[in-house]
């Protein structure tokens, strides 16, 4: 696989489409959101046992250095100053673990059995691991000189006493974990959990692994999404399925706003009369930031505020509801939470077959990360059509690939952007 195209435009390439409707592009979108949403105020100190998946609010920085002394690398013998030519024959005078202070110095031609993470004694030149040595009673056989300072770990040689290690909008993982234990520190200032409220509609929808009745089908986007809202420093305060009607849906919206700093809604987006979102939201006086984009699937997504809440209206058809949450309902939560460093950045992939499509808007397609080209370039496969209701194939995808909107035939190996998961 030998060709590669350059993205002629830059992002979607929506921008310089003619868009119906007033719809705007991906990254008008985002800025839009990125101008919207700020970070929660309040802070809380939380445990470091407790604290993964928050974000951090306040930087973290080393207690002491790191490590605290000079210490050994691995089980050895610590090795005091040799002179003369080898070999030598070194008599063992002590024997150090783990967890003992208060050793003494090796003075002259002299060796102690050490093991990893104890303390070097003063007088020490090197730690030699425990094979490059005989053993032969009270003595050790050394053949060769080391290397001065060899196997030995210096006090500070991680962190240096109040270094930063983590900066303020760090989400904390496992490593993000290890570098505050690494520094000493048992208790993090952490943003509050945001509290996020989940609304899907449809006459429809149906939980899952109950009997249908006729023109009834399982509700997908309330599973899917209350697991995309799982373990990200959220607080999901509320989950509830409602009918496309307009009795009732503004209320359900005004309590959910009330107790929430994000709604999150699926469905009743588009302008049929049998979708009641729109008029619902108007009826509560919703500030409307942007309603549709030029994606596709997920045209009619849509973002505002409900009075100080924020709102984000998903579309109805699973597969949309997951692409539009992967790319505008991340970005705004990192809003939110002043998260930094998503690592769901777009790069560059390239094409594993030809792609004949539909010009007008960009295309967000599921892909599958299938190893690298020729030239150290990733390659993925995709299915030929997106259809914005099916949901089967997605766990065999990796991320989203953005299909320009002018464009209608890529070649294999051509060259697209590729947006990884978020995951929780």
């Amino acid at each position: 696989m030998t060709i590669y195209q350059a993205i002629a435009s830059p992002g979607c390439g929506c921008e310089e489409q003619g868009r119906p409707n007033g719809l705007i592009s991906i990254d008008n979108a985002l800025s839009r959101i990125a101008a919207q949403a700020a970070p929660v105020g309040e802070t809380e100190p939380i445990e470091l046992s407790r604290a993964t998946g928050r974000i951090l609010a306040q930087p973290v920085r080393a207690r002491s250095m790191a490590p605290p002394f000079d210490n050994a690398a691995m089980d050895g013998y610590a090795i005091g100053a040799l002179t003369g030519e080898g070999p030598w024959m070194l008599p063992v005078v002590a024997r150090l673990p783990a967890g003992q202070g208060g050793t003494q110095p090796l003075i002259g031609k002299a060796a102690a059995r050490i093991f990893t993470g104890a303390p070097i004694p003063d007088g020490t030149e090197a730690v030699v691991m425990q094979e490059e040595v005989v053993r032969d009673g009270f003595h050790v056989h050394l053949q060769r000189r080391p290397t001065p300072g060899l196997n030995i770990r210096r006090a500070g040689s991680e962190m240096a006493e109040g270094a930063t290690v983590l900066k303020s909008g760090c989400r904390l993982g496992p490593r993000q974990i290890a570098a505050c234990a690494a520094a000493g520190v048992g208790m993090v200032h952490v943003r509050r959990r945001l509290r996020v409220a989940l609304l899907a509609t449809g006459n429809e929808i149906r939980q899952a692994g109950v009997s249908l009745a006729a023109a009834q089908i399982w509700d997908v986007n309330t599973p899917m999404m209350t697991a995309a809202l799982s373990g990200n420093g959220l607080h999901l305060v509320a989950t509830a399925q409602f009918a496309d009607s307009g009795a009732g849906l503004a209320r359900q919206l005004e309590d959910m706003a009330g107790r929430a700093d994000l709604v999150i809604t699926t469905g009743g987006m588009s302008v049929g009369e049998e979708d009641h979102m729109k008029p619902a939201l108007a009826a509560l006086g919703t500030e409307i930031v942007f309603s549709g984009v030029a994606i596709k699937p997920g045209k009619p997504v849509s973002f505002g505020r409900i009075g100080s809440t924020f709102w984000l209206g998903l579309p109805g058809n699973p597969l949309a509801a997951f692409v539009t949450w992967q790319v505008f309902g991340t970005a705004l939560v990192r809003g939110l939470t002043g998260e930094t460093g998503s690592g769901t950045a777009r790069r560059h992939v390239i094409t594993a077959e030809a792609i004949s499509r539909k010009p007008g808007c960009c295309e967000l397609r599921p892909a599958t990360l299938a190893g690298l080209g020729a030239h150290g370039l990733e390659v993925v496969t995709f299915q030929d059509v997106t259809h914005s209701g099916r949901v089967a194939r997605l766990p065999e995808a990796d991320g989203l690939i953005f299909l320009p909107a002018e464009t209608d035939e890529l070649p294999a190996g051509a060259l697209v952007e590729f947006q990884p998961f978020r995951q929780a």
